[in-house]
Parts: structure tokens; sequence; C-alpha cells
């Protein structure tokens, strides 16, 4: 598993998608959350919003990332 640090209070999922390279493009993250592709501490999400924080876990694409503080 992937270690991504963060050095704001939270990250989006979009973003986070995008930060860790697990989708090329913007609309490649919109297209995977709308779907339910992706999963967040292990439960599909389809906020592509939604803020992350330290500690939190995504998965996507047979890969999988968590969130660290600084």
């Amino acid at each position: 598993m992937e270690k991504i640090s963060i050095e704001t209070e939270f990250i989006k999922l979009d973003a986070l998608l995008k930060y860790a390279a697990l989708v090329s493009s913007g609309g490649e993250a919109k297209a995977a959350v709308q779907e339910g592709l992706v999963s967040v501490n292990g439960q599909a999400c389809t906020q592509r919003g939604k803020k992350l924080r330290p500690g939190d876990r995504v998965s996507f694409g047979g890969k999988t990332v968590e969130i660290t503080g600084v």
C-alpha cells in the first residue's frame, strides 16, 4: 500500500485520485467516482468532493493508498 502525505487538513477525493496518479485526468476521476468504482475506507463512494483526512484509505483499480499527515 502506498502512502500519500498531505500538508493540509484534508484533500478532496477527486484531487487525491489525480495526486496519487490513480487516474490521469479530472474527467477520469469524476467518471470513476460517479460509477462507484472508488472505495473509501472499504466502502464505495460516489462523492468526488468527499473530504479525506490522514488515516483514510482509498482504493481504485486494484491499488490502495493511505493518506498520512506531515
